[in-house]
């Protein structure tokens, strides 16, 4: 089955793997769909500015949807945050990991002007692992937050009513300067901290900023 009653606008993360699967199920099963993905850094597409439909899907999205574009969407503007409902906003891999959880999520929510504050729709929980880093979790996130896409977007696909989850964010979403500050690593910190940051926060060719003592002249 097909929708061809409703309009879709998908923003997603280019060149990733997860959103293009999550693309090509709203390009199959509805007949119009806006695309738009982009890299941190890209300009907010012009075709938003002039967009009307019924659904917004955000996935990996790297932009900040506006409050006048949100309310341009008629049935829902919907968001699948890569954390559960106590690690709002950027870097909630790396926080939960920090603070050594024993279990983490997906949350799929209703948007609002401000990020990672809407009413939630769904969370789709799974175990961390001792043995869990920063690409470990958030490839499993991933999994798991494109299994929550296919189950929510699959309800709209059969016209049916979105779930209403009893779950509340429990914090105001986590910053850009404070992900920055959880990458630091001072001489004052002790053994089980700085490991604890490096585990939080090391991926690739990411790695934490060992600040040096700063040694003054006599």
């Amino acid at each position: 089955m097909t929708r061809q009653d409703l309009s879709i606008l998908f923003l997603g993360k280019k060149d990733d793997a997860h959103c293009d699967k999550a693309l090509e199920f709203s390009l199959s099963n509805f007949t119009d769909v806006t695309a738009c993905l982009g890299k941190w850094g890209d300009a907010i597409p012009g075709v938003l500015s002039c967009w009307k439909g019924d659904y917004i899907f955000s996935y990996l999205s790297r932009w900040i949807v506006p409050d006048d574009l949100l309310k341009r969407t008629k049935s829902a503007a919907i968001n699948f945050h890569p954390g559960s409902p106590d690690y709002p906003g950027v870097g909630c891999t790396n926080f939960a990991l920090y603070d050594e959880i024993t279990e983490y999520g997906v949350t799929c929510h209703h948007m609002a002007p401000r990020v990672d504050t809407g009413p939630i729709i769904a969370v789709k929980r799974f175990p961390v692992f001792p043995t869990d880093n920063v690409e470990s979790l958030m490839f499993r996130t991933y999994d798991s937050q494109l299994l929550l896409f296919h189950e929510i977007a699959g309800l709209i696909v059969e016209g049916k009513q979105l779930p209403v989850s009893e779950e509340k964010w429990t914090r105001k979403p986590f910053t850009r300067n404070e992900l920055n500050r959880l990458a630091r690593i001072t001489p004052l910190m002790n053994r089980e901290e700085i490991a604890r940051r490096i585990r939080a926060t090391q991926f690739g060719n990411w790695k934490p900023t060992v600040e040096r003592p700063n040694h003054s002249p006599a």
